[in-house]
């Protein structure tokens, strides 16, 4: 029984570790675009552009699967008020919002 009750344990929400992994991606990416914002000013190719958007948005989906597989719970069980109806719902609807940008 002690072994369920501990599985059932909400665990901290955005640890230290995990956060600076979350900011080190984001910050790797937003490095990225503002080279691809150089890349129009100084007008590259397109072909060159949408690659480098590409690499963009893979490195920004790869963060939200991150913070989905290893987060969402913690942040459900921690930090998400209303029933369970109402967490559910902004899972869903923060899901749905990751899914059509990618």
């Amino acid at each position: 029984m002690a072994k369920r009750k501990a599985a059932e344990e909400p665990r901290e929400y955005l640890t230290p570790e995990a956060q600076k992994s979350l900011a080190d991606r984001l910050a790797r990416a937003e490095g990225h675009l503002r080279s691809v914002r150089q890349m129009v000013i100084d007008h590259r190719c397109a072909d060159e552009i949408l690659i480098q958007l590409a690499a963009v948005k893979a490195a920004l989906n790869q963060t939200a699967a991150s913070l989905i597989d290893s987060e969402m719970r913690a942040c459900v069980d921690t930090c998400m008020g209303g029933s369970a109806g109402d967490r559910l719902a902004r899972v869903t609807k923060a899901l749905s919002a990751v899914l059509k940008s990618s």
